[in-house]
C-alpha cells in the first residue's frame, strides 16, 4: 500500500452521503472511489468491474438502502453477505477497516460483524447479537448530537482522540436505538466494556449521560458507537462527514456574529475544521503506518 490508501466507499439504491464521505477522504490526501455493489458482484461491463481486496478500508455510507425495507440496512446486509460475503472474510482477516455511517451501522450489526462477541470457539462469525430499532420518540430525529469518545485507543477509527473528548456531530436516523435482549444484555454490556469496544456514547453540553433529546433514540447505555473486538471495524450513528469543517456546524453563523468562547474562536478562523475530521484522519493514520510493518 502507498501512501494514498485506497478507500471503497459502497452504495446501492438508497443510500447517500457517500460523496461527501468521498470528499471527507480525498482532501486528507486519500484515493476514495464510490463503487456499487453490482461492481463488485461482477454485474456489470468488464471495464466498470472492481475486487475488494485492491482497497485498504471499506466504508457503507448512511441513507435508507433499499428502502428501509423489513428493517433498516437489513436488505443490504443479506446482500453483501450473499454475494461478496468471503470477500469481507478475508478483508477482515488482513485487518483492514471497515466504518459504518448511520444506515452503515444498522447493517453491519444486521451482518453480526457488530458487535462480533466471540464466546466459544464454535461461535457463528456473522451472528447478530445486538439491533438497532425503531427511535423511542417514534419520530425520524434529524439533529445536533453530543458524543463523548470512551474507547482506550482499541479502535483504529479514534486513536489520537483523547478519552473524555466530546465530539459534535449530526444525526438523522429513524431506527438507529442500540439495543441488546434482556436475557443476554448484562452479559454483552460487560464483554463491550471488557473488550474496550465502546468509542462513543451520547451526553449532554456538560458531558453527563442523558436521556431525550440528549439521546436522540433512547439508545441502550447511551451507546453511539462501537467497535469490535480487534478495533477494525466501526458502526456510529451521527454523521462525522457531516460534520467535517466547522462551517457546517448547525450553530456556526450565529457563533459567528455573536459572543463565542476562545477555543470556538479559534475554530472558526480560516480553513477550520470540525469534529468530523477526527474519524476520517484517524483511520488514515493507521493505515500509512501500516506501511511499515
Amino acid at each position: 500500500m502507498n501512501l494514498k490508501p485506497k478507500i471503497c466507499i459502497l452504495r446501492i439504491e438508497g443510500t447517500n452521503c457517500e460523496y461527501e464521505t468521498f470528499l471527507s477522504f480525498t482532501r486528507l490526501g486519500a484515493s476514495a472511489e464510490i463503487v456499487h455493489l453490482k461492481q463488485l458482484i461482477g454485474a456489470v461491463k468488464e471495464r466498470e468491474r472492481r475486487n475488494l481486496k485492491d482497497y485498504d478500508a471499506l466504508v457503507i455510507p448512511g441513507g435508507f438502502s433499499s428502502g428501509d425495507y423489513i428493517r433498516a440496512g437489513a436488505i443490504l446486509a443479506a446482500r453483501i453477505n450473499g454475494a461478496v460475503g468471503e470477500e469481507i472474510a478475508a478483508f477482515m482477516k488482513n485487518g483492514k477497516p471497515i466504518l459504518g455511517i448511520c444506515n452503515g451501522f444498522q447493517v453491519l450489526v444486521e451482518m453480526g460483524l457488530l458487535p462480533g462477541l466471540g464466546f466459544c470457539a464454535h461461535d457463528e462469525i456473522g451472528l447478530q447479537q445486538a439491533a438497532l430499532t425503531t427511535n423511542d420518540s417514534a419520530r425520524f430525529e434529524c439533529r445536533p448530537t453530543l458524543i463523548k469518545h470512551e474507547n482506550n485507543g482499541n479502535c483504529v477509527f479514534t486513536r489520537g482522540i483523547e478519552k473524555g473528548c466530546i465530539l459534535k456531530m449530526p444525526c438523522a436516523h429513524a431506527e438507529g436505538k442500540f439495543f441488546i435482549d434482556e436475557k443476554k444484555r448484562e452479559e454483552y454490556l460487560q464483554r463491550l466494556e471488557e473488550n474496550d469496544q465502546i468509542v462513543f456514547r451520547y451526553v449532554d453540553p456538560e458531558g453527563n449521560y442523558a436521556s431525550y433529546p440528549w439521546n436522540p433514540n433512547g439508545s441502550l447505555y447511551n451507546i453511539a458507537g462501537i467497535c469490535n473486538p480487534e478495533g477494525t471495524i466501526l458502526g456510529l450513528m451521527p454523521h462525522p462527514e457531516r460534520a467535517f469543517y466547522v462551517f457546517m456546524d448547525s450553530e456556526w453563523s450565529r457563533r459567528a456574529k455573536s459572543g463565542i468562547t476562545e477555543r470556538e474562536r479559534e475554530k472558526t478562523k480560516g480553513d477550520a475544521y470540525g469534529d468530523g475530521k477526527k474519524i476520517f484522519e484517524a483511520v488514515l493514520n493507521y493505515l500509512r503506518s501500516r506501511v511499515d510493518e
